[in-house]
């Protein structure tokens, strides 16, 4: 299979003051490393979405409080948000919930080492 139907369709992109560490992070959450080109660091959840870890060019600064307002949403595989949030603790990461939302699901919220918000999401 060539390069560009390997790519996802869909995919996030977020700037990283340490792209190894957040990779790790990220891999022990349960993405899989599809590639690493600096200044990328390719994440797969899934069969589902790419994510994409940069290292900001150099004279950027990662100043004040990262993705406000967004958060980057991942529906659970095996596991569901239980198992994720036990990883996610295991790692030291701030993570809240489960919650059970009016719209049938249960979900997590875990804060990565930048401050991005990630919410996993389950049926309920």
């Amino acid at each position: 299979m060539d390069q560009v139907s390997q790519t996802m369709t869909s995919f996030v992109k977020v700037l990283v003051t340490d792209a190894e560490r957040s990779a790790r992070f990220y891999e022990a959450l349960g993405f899989e490393r599809i590639s690493a080109e600096p200044p990328f660091i390719r994440l797969r959840w899934g069969e589902q979405a790419d994510l994409y870890l940069i290292t900001p060019p150099p004279g950027v600064t990662m100043e004040g409080r990262k993705g406000m307002g967004v958060l980057l949403g991942f529906r659970t595989g095996e596991g569901g948000v239980d198992a994720l949030l036990e990883r996610a603790r295991a790692q030291g990461a701030q993570a809240d919930g489960p919650t059970r939302q009016p719209w049938h699901t249960r979900e997590i919220i875990v804060t990565d080492p930048d401050g991005y918000r990630l919410n996993f999401i389950e049926p309920a």
